[in-house]
């Protein structure tokens, strides 16, 4: 689909790599500038331990940076950085996340570049946006947009998401953009400035917990993963085996439907659970009878059970078990990072006919 489009990436860690890692998987040529000064872009070094220390890249390094070519220059280095220029001269999309200030140090600056290449999609990442540099790694987005104080068990501290969340829907912010920006070119001829903080992009995933504030000054507690409006919905129990079963019954059908597959019928006629409204209400007490009904059953049975009324639910897995199934196989993309085997998940996922 991008055979002919040209990205320059001078972007590290995650939501930059992943816009242009989203490019190269749709056939761009996408070249990534590291720093040389600085032994590359930091994730290198971000390594479980056991990853072989000989690499000069880590998993983390290889979840993001796919079909790239890497080149190590140094931007004060005058050679470097004419050759840097050079790239971008023929590019269509610049990549960045520096902090402002440091972009016009550089003499790579959004005002400067475009009077340079007025065809140039320039297109910035920052942390709490253009007027703040602050240093913003993910989870310092998470604690400061209501993500970890919602996250956790009751009574237990804060949590972050265990995957770099914000920087993710940043990344998918900044393609949505680039890819209006390169649709806007088209018609006029003109490149364009793209920019995208990590925190409007937080801000703007926070969805019905922040209308939930909003419109009646709720604020969100910790309820691990149980659904605030909907019940049982998010509510885990155990079968024989103990494994973990989620519900997702978001219909007062699909409950009356969970209740007479359980053989539960008798709770129908009960007033605490005929709205949805009064199960939230009443949410302990019918997991206490979930609890127990569901934990007489195998897990074999309760999911063909479920499954057989159309009763939403999922089992607990871990990633081995996520990755044995075929359709997971299917998302899985493999290449060489400097003649050695890196594997990743696909970014690019939708379906054109």
């Amino acid at each position: 689909m991008f055979e002919n489009l040209k990205v320059v990436e001078l972007a590290s860690v995650l939501a930059g790599p992943l816009v242009g890692t989203f490019f190269a998987e749709l056939g761009a040529e996408v070249i990534k500038i590291e720093n040389k000064s600085t032994y590359g872009d930091m994730t290198r070094t971000w390594k479980l331990p056991n990853e072989s220390p000989l690499l000069n890249f880590s998993a983390y390094y290889a979840a993001a940076n796919y079909g790239k070519q890497s080149l190590f220059l140094d931007l004060k280095s005058e050679s470097d950085f004419s050759h840097v220029l050079e790239l971008i001269a023929v590019a269509d999309i610049l990549i960045v996340n520096f902090k402002v200030c440091d972009a016009e140090k550089l003499g790579l600056d959004a005002l400067g570049l475009r009077a340079k290449f007025p065809k140039l999609i320039y297109a910035s990442l920052t942390g709490f946006g253009e007027d703040d540099n602050r240093t913003a790694f993910d989870v310092v987005l998470q604690a400061e947009t209501a993500y970890m104080s919602m996250n956790g068990e009751k009574n237990a501290k804060p949590l972050k998401m265990p995957i770099a969340f914000i920087d993710i829907l940043a990344a998918h912010q900044l393609k949505e953009g680039i890819l209006c920006a390169l649709i806007q070119r088209g018609q006029t001829g003109k490149g364009a400035k793209v920019s995208v903080s990590l925190y409007d992009a937080a801000i703007a995933s926070l969805a019905n917990q922040a209308s939930n504030y909003l419109m009646t000054q709720s604020i969100p507690a910790r309820i691990g993963s149980e659904h605030p409006n909907i019940a049982p919905y998010g509510d885990m129990f155990q079968t024989i085996e103990k494994d973990w079963i989620v519900l997702a019954v978001g219909t007062d059908k699909q409950f009356i439907d969970l209740l007479q597959v359980l053989d539960l019928s008798e709770l129908l006629s009960d007033v605490k659970y005929i709205t949805n409204a009064l199960r939230v209400m009443n949410r302990a007490a019918l997991n206490a009878v979930l609890t127990s009904t569901i934990g007489s059953y195998t897990t074999e049975k309760l999911q063909g059970l479920l499954a057989s009324r159309n009763i939403p639910f999922g089992r607990v897995k871990n990633m081995a078990e996520v990755f044995a199934h075929p359709h997971s196989q299917n998302l899985i993309l493999e290449d060489k990072i400097e003649n050695t085997s890196a594997k990743r998940v696909k970014t690019a996922i939708f379906k054109l006919d």
